[in-house]
């Protein structure tokens, strides 16, 4: 061990065994954002041994007031590489891998397999809920965070505690991004820090542990929050996740994107209906798998809740993104 973790290898909590926890462990962090930037500058720091980072974005002006990794030079380049550069520059001791790419059902199962601990600072919600359901199927703890304006929480999910599917298993009926509210480049630094505390602390295997946690954080006035869910039962019917490659023949494929957001349907025999139509589907008569598709997934994620609520549930969801 070198100088360079005496500081916290000092404290009794840590002290050599747990930076040799830290040095085995390999942490998956889905997005190199305004979260990300903030857990992957403290994980790099603490010594972690191997840092996976899956991120499909580029830098853009609009993000360096909030994303600290990057500079003006990274304006352009892949966020996972730009990351990863950054973060061997402070850091070289450790291995980081950078994959350019967007986490989706279909390479999460490995990426989640290989990984000790999985963070998931995306904040969208196809990802999460992809996530927690594969963090869940294989043991692995997942620490959430979501912050817009000036606000958040973070959350230590499976693992031995329950999902995020069942703390929150419903999207919200409303939902803003960072280009449509705003945010605040300090309320996501302290977001990003605790979880990353969250983080080293399962890492750590400190006490009380934090499984089955959310702490809440309001930036306006400056108060902490939070709750406890050891105890919240998993939803008796869960609606995964699914890529387009993912579809079955008998699929009844349903398109809640209108013809001017998406001209193209994600496949020819799909058909197009709003969210406030979807609960003709229960009475079907056909018991196929219905699957409803949209951008970023809420729209299908309440669709799908509103059929279950109406003894639907042969389901399933894409979250196509902005390229169909």
């Amino acid at each position: 061990m070198t100088d360079r973790y005496i500081r916290q290898t000092t404290l009794a909590e840590i002290g050599a065994a747990g930076q040799a926890r830290l040095a085995a462990a390999k942490v998956l962090v889905v997005g190199a954002g305004g979260l990300g930037s903030s857990v992957l500058q403290i994980l790099a720091g603490a010594g972690i041994g191997e840092i996976v980072i899956v991120d499909h974005d580029h830098v853009e002006v609009t993000n360096l007031h909030r994303q600290p990794l990057y500079g003006m030079d990274d304006i352009g380049a892949p966020k996972a590489k730009a990351a990863r550069r950054a973060l061997l520059r402070a850091n070289p001791g450790i291995v980081v891998t950078a994959r350019s790419e967007r986490l989706t059902p279909s390479n999460a199962v490995a990426l989640v397999h290989e990984a000790s601990i999985v963070i998931d600072a995306a904040d969208n919600f196809s990802v999460t809920y992809t996530l927690s359901d594969r963090c869940r199927a294989l043991d692995k703890p997942l620490v959430s965070a979501s912050v817009l304006g000036l606000s958040g929480y973070v959350g230590a999910y499976c693992g031995g505690a329950p999902s995020y599917r069942a703390v929150f298993p419903d999207a919200p009926e409303m939902a803003g991004s960072c280009a449509s509210v705003g945010v605040l480049g300090s309320a996501v630094a302290t977001l990003g820090s605790l979880q990353a505390h969250m983080a080293l602390h399962l890492l750590l295997d400190l006490k009380p542990r934090v499984l089955g946690r959310v702490i809440s954080f309001d930036g306006h006035r400056m108060q902490f929050g939070g709750f406890r869910f050891t105890d919240c039962p998993e939803p008796e019917h869960a609606a995964p996740f699914i890529g387009l490659t993912d579809l079955a023949p008998n699929d009844i494929v349903i398109d809640l994107r209108g013809v001017v957001e998406a001209p193209t349907p994600p496949r020819t025999d799909a058909l197009r209906l709003t969210p406030a139509d979807v609960d003709q589907l229960a009475s079907a008569q056909s018991d196929a798998r219905i699957v409803l598709c949209c951008r970023s997934g809420q729209r299908a994620l309440r669709a799908a809740g509103r059929l279950q609520l109406l003894g639907r549930h042969n389901l399933a969801l894409v979250a196509i993104g902005d390229v169909t």
